[in-house]
């Protein structure tokens, strides 16, 4: 760090504040103290820096699974976010137990974690090590307890809203499975959307996630003219079904699904869809857990919103 100094022309301390991602550096010379490092070939030792810090600059993630678009994306997106903030990212599969979970993090010496959606119905007070520092993604709001959520009830609420404008008379609804924050709150907005226009809601048809599930909600729903999917692979494997049944999608029925995926926009028909900003949501989660471990105030949860992206999977009936 000394030689590293010397040639970047500054203090130790300056490049101890690059090394630990700190903010307080001038961009300028955070790039000089960068280029002296790769120039000399200058590594942080992760392990010696955690023993004089007590950090080992390094945070969990906790899945149930990643399987599924949503979570494959936020593990993605988390990783890069903690990059961008000088972090590693650990992540464990919950596989039914958190607390299996949160031991194989704690024998990592991780600073902190994060727990995204479906794992956090699993999680419990007594699943967390005395002192663990802890954001939850998709949850609800607990008391001194760091969460982060997309607008899912909003999102459910914009594209049910949009099928009724197009003049459909009602909107049945795919939602995901039981006991999802996630699921829970997008089936909370078209229940309400509908409510609030006087419309008592359908049976809802529920999934798992999947496209296979979609595909066979598709007998379920064979008199629909609009359906709101709880995800984009579910509403996949929904018109798959409905083009089985020789229904077009959307001469015959509208689709709406949610999340935006990547392969959305090249549906047959190009899906309309809710997005959800997965880079900003996990950003925020990152935020709030380094404002954690570095013992800052619980905060108010932060919600991000979610936009409709229409396309040509709807249609007035």
């Amino acid at each position: 760090m000394a030689q590293v100094a010397t040639r970047a022309g500054v203090s130790g301390q300056t490049v101890s504040r690059v090394v630990n991602s700190s903010p307080r550096v001038d961009p300028a010379t955070r790039v000089r103290v960068e280029q002296a490092m790769a120039e000399l070939g200058y590594r942080p030792h992760r392990a010696a820096r955690a023993l004089r810090t007590g950090r080992t600059q390094t945070i969990g993630l906790v899945v149930t699974t990643l399987a599924t678009v949503g979570n494959s994306r936020m593990l993605q997106a988390t990783a890069e976010a903690a990059e961008q903030r000088g972090y590693a990212l650990l992540v464990v599969t919950a596989e039914g137990s958190v607390a299996t979970a949160f031991a194989r993090l704690h024998e990592q010496g991780v600073d902190g974690a994060i727990v995204l959606n479906e794992a956090s119905a699993l999680l419990q007070a007594d699943d967390l090590p005395a002192g663990v520092r802890l954001v939850v993604v998709d949850a609800p709001t607990a008391a001194g307890r760091r969460t982060v959520r997309s607008d899912h009830a909003g999102g459910a609420a914009a594209a049910t809203r949009r099928l009724l404008e197009l003049g459909h008379a009602t909107v049945r609804h795919l939602a995901g499975p039981a006991g999802s924050f996630a699921a829970d709150e997008r089936e909370r907005g078209w229940r309400e959307t509908l409510q609030a226009m006087s419309i008592q809601p359908d049976e809802l048809v529920r999934g798992d996630w999947s496209a296979e599930s979609g595909h066979a909600a598709g007998a379920e729903l064979q008199g629909a003219t609009a359906v709101f999917c709880a995800n984009d692979q579910m509403a996949l494997g929904l018109i798959r079904a409905l083009t089985d049944q020789g229904r077009r999608v959307p001469e015959d029925v509208s689709v709406i699904g949610f999340d935006d995926v990547p392969d959305a926009a090249n549906y047959r028909p190009p899906l309309t869809t809710i997005r959800q900003d997965f880079t900003e949501l996990a950003t925020a989660a990152v935020s709030a857990l380094i404002a954690e471990i570095e013992g800052g105030a619980v905060e108010a949860p932060s919600v991000i919103p979610a936009q409709l992206i229409e396309r040509v999977s709807t249609k007035s009936p």
